[in-house]
């Protein structure tokens, strides 16, 4: 698994790291604007097996919520980081809410940008039922699906579109003002897609037990944006039922990628959150 460890003023004796959780269909890289000012907090930023430069040796059978959590709590560990604030966007975040409930004394807080979290997992259970709610994760995961199963010419097609216009509209969904999202974004977001990758993932979360979110102990912030196609406003709804300590936002022009869109928002909300 790739990592990235960045140093800030601490040690990892001296406070709690900030923990960088990318969604599916991306890498560590979606974080970059989350990252142009220097942090008093260590940084660590992690590609999840199977995405972004994790790829190798990666196993399609393996990437369940549970081997995904292990993998990152193994990482934190070997670096002596006892407690964790973890920041996770769509898939990423609603691994650190698996890995608050898991280990909820280690988990300081968490920060779920837009987590893909009982919605999607009903969509993912049942699409043909849950299309008129969600179309654009259904319409996705039935693309990724159908590109997973022709083997290695899936992710070569994803990776010829995503340098073209096309990549683009098929993108524009997932923000408020697509206009505003330069092409190298798309073209970024493009390399990162792997369709065999997120359909694991969204087998993954179909029969999840949200149960497990009653024990998470740490404050946490859950996000979405306004115009979030997957991330509706009675997912946080449903969440703030579960989680005791949650403070939900949901931040105006902006859709699912709240970090690409408006970062100087969601380090604000970081800030507060960490203030604690």
């Amino acid at each position: 698994m790739r990592v990235q460890q960045g140093f800030g003023n601490g040690s990892p004796a001296a406070g709690a790291p900030e923990v960088y959780l990318h969604g599916a269909a991306g890498s560590w890289t979606t974080f970059r604007p989350l990252l142009s000012e220097a942090s008093p907090r260590d940084r660590v930023l992690i590609d999840l097996p199977g995405w972004g430069e994790s790829t190798r040796d990666a196993r399609l059978e393996h990437l369940n919520i549970e081997t995904m959590a292990r993998a990152v709590t193994d990482v934190l560990n070997s670096l002596n980081y006892r407690r964790w604030n973890l920041v996770g966007h769509s898939m990423g975040g609603f691994l650190a809410l698996h890995i608050a409930a898991a280990w909820p004394e280690q988990a300081a807080s968490v920060a779920a940008i837009s987590p893909t979290t009982f919605g999607v997992s009903e969509a993912a259970r049942e699409p043909l039922r849950s299309l008129p709610r969600f179309p654009a994760f259904v319409g996705m995961m039935l693309i990724m699906r159908s590109l997973a199963a022709v083997g290695p010419a899936g992710p070569a097609l994803v990776r010829v579109l995503g340098a073209t216009p096309l990549m683009g509209l098929l993108m524009a969904p997932f923000f408020a003002d697509p206009r505003a999202i330069s092409a190298g974004v798309i073209r970024m977001l493009g390399r990162d897609v792997r369709p065999g990758c997120f359909s694991a993932a969204a087998r993954a979360v179909a029969h999840y037990d949200f149960d497990q979110w009653r024990a998470i102990r740490c404050a946490v912030l859950a996000t979405r944006g306004e115009s979030d196609v997957f991330t509706p406003p009675f997912d946080l709804d449903r969440l703030a039922a579960t989680v005791l300590r949650l403070h939900t936002v949901t931040i105006s022009r902006c859709g699912h990628f709240a970090n690409l869109e408006q970062p100087e928002k969601v380090l604000r909300l970081l800030e507060d959150l960490w203030s604690q």
